[in-house]
């Protein structure tokens, strides 16, 4: 179970989404159908969250979608993604890609299509909309000495153009991002158009030094805070590799940060990445994965990814609806005991769409070296097709429900051990009774009845509390076990 909470609250992420669903945006950019782009033929990608992630193996098609995706708006030159060398790019002949787009300046009455095709040599769009569209692309993360254009600056009579101090919500809210103070920060003009910049900073006993002694990280959350800041209401901002030179939790706080932009300035935000902590803070339908020549909507992490390219070696994919369904299932594989563990993989996928899609499309795959499964969460057991692969868990409720219940249904001989599995005293086993029964009574939302749980038991974490639950649940109940384990039948490696 992923303990990681963001700091931004799930009404903030239910607005965002009423607000796209609602067309309530002046300009967004709400689909992406590639007819025929690079390695994707009609694939389409809905932006139904203002932030969205795009992740994805190398090669796996994510700069295709945001280049794709930045065609829409005239004032990206196709070049930028989709440059042509001559003769060794005929494949690019008869190109096409659609779009749906909210821009209430052309119709204020709802979306409008438009189009982008490469024929005859080039690239043509129809009535291309305008819309600033900030791109911060990888030589962001370049040091600053391997950027051509600041060779201008190296020397020591160098003097800027201009030096402008960094406005104060920049520098907050990158101290936020990096979690130290950047008081003191400008950003120096290097040619007239103001095109060129370099970034210095101040040591806290107050000596200046230049971005050629930034950190790549440092460098990248200070440009791109600038350039959003300064981003026109409404804008496109593209981010390639988001996570570059930064630490997990500076990655999280950026787009924490993103997200904070998109209810703050009305902008849309499409990035790139190869990092689970930048996906952390998003939702589910905020998240595309690109791969094969397939997309696919859903929280498909990037240890899933591996495992359907076959980066892993695996004898068995599981793929289930979320975390708490992960450890469920590998918590009844366990009990039961004689399963290969290690050749099984198993991944939550933030819902049952993704999971029974991601499924399919593996199981048809010619190059797929072995099987895989889904199985759904207890509510969704009215979906369940042995002849596809997709099973479901024990009852007909989340599955957190069911555990609770079940746990409930014998806690008064139970209590002892789940003490123990908490991690607790066994003298404290009827205050165990005490707080699962009045939190089984007072708690709205089973999927976070953990967490609740945990902290009416001296913040005891969320993930301990579940793993108590199903520790409990599986020694309590093997029948239920057994016959979940027992319905995927000769599709899990057993140990010799």
């Amino acid at each position: 179970m992923d303990e990681y909470r963001s700091e931004i609250s799930q009404s903030v992420i239910i607005g965002l989404e009423e607000k796209v669903a609602k067309d309530s945006y002046g300009k967004y950019l709400k689909k992406v159908t590639l007819r025929k782009v690079r390695g994707f033929t009609d694939r389409t990608v809905t932006f139904d969250f203002p932030v969205t992630a795009l992740v994805g193996p190398n090669g796996g098609g994510k700069t295709t979608v945001l280049g794709s995706a930045a065609l829409a708006y005239k004032s990206v030159l196709p070049r930028r993604f989709f440059a042509k060398s001559g003769k060794y790019d005929a494949s690019m002949q008869d190109w096409s890609i659609e779009y749906e787009v909210i821009d209430k300046s052309v119709s204020p009455r709802g979306p409008i299509s438009r189009a982008a095709r490469f024929t005859t040599s080039k690239w043509s769009r129809d009535s291309v909309l305008d819309r600033e569209v900030k791109t911060f692309g990888v030589d962001r993360t370049l040091p600053a000495t391997e950027r051509a254009q600041l060779k201008k600056a190296i020397g020591g009579k160098f003097a800027a153009l201009k030096e402008v101090q960094l406005p104060p919500e920049v520098a907050e809210h990158v101290a936020r991002i990096l979690g130290k103070q950047i008081e003191g920060f400008q950003q120096l003009f290097l040619d007239e158009a103001g095109n060129v910049t370099l970034f210095s900073g101040r040591t806290h006993r107050d000596v200046q030094y230049s971005e050629f002694h930034f950190g790549a990280g440092e460098a990248s959350v200070i440009r791109i805070v600038a350039g959003v800041e300064t981003a026109m209401d409404g804008s496109l901002i593209l981010i390639e590799e988001i996570e570059n030179g930064l630490h997990p939790v500076a990655t999280r706080r950026m787009v924490e940060y993103l997200i904070g932009v998109a209810k703050r300035k009305g902008c849309q935000v499409i990035f790139t990445t190869h990092s689970n902590d930048a996906l952390a803070p998003l939702p589910s339908k905020a998240i595309w994965a690109a791969y094969n020549g397939e997309v696919l909507q859903g929280k498909l992490d990037v240890r899933a990814l591996r495992t359907i390219t076959g980066q892993i070696h695996a004898k068995l994919a599981i793929f289930v609806e979320d975390k708490f369904a992960e450890l469920m299932v590998t918590t009844a594989l366990r009990a039961h005991g004689g399963i290969e563990m290690d050749a099984v993989k198993i991944h939550g996928m933030g819902g049952a769409d993704p999971a029974i899609k991601v499924n399919n499309q593996h199981n048809v795959d010619p190059t797929s070296s072995f099987p895989s499964v889904c199985i759904l969460d207890g509510d969704q057991s009215h979906r369940v097709d042995v002849g596809e692969r997709i099973f479901a868990l024990p009852g007909y409720s989340s599955p957190e429900a069911h555990i609770l219940g079940r746990v409930l249904e014998r806690l008064d001989s139970l209590a002892a051990k789940l003490a123990m599995y908490l991690q607790l005293s066994l003298h404290q086993q009827e205050r165990v009774k005490e707080v699962v029964r009045n939190r089984a009574v007072t708690n709205w939302d089973r999927h976070v009845i953990w967490e609740q749980i945990g902290a009416d038991l001296d913040f005891t974490a969320g993930n301990i509390v579940a793993s108590a639950f199903l520790t409990a649940w599986a020694l309590e109940f093997p029948q239920e076990v057994n016959d979940l384990v027992d319905s995927l039948g000769d599709l899990l490696p057993r140990r010799e």
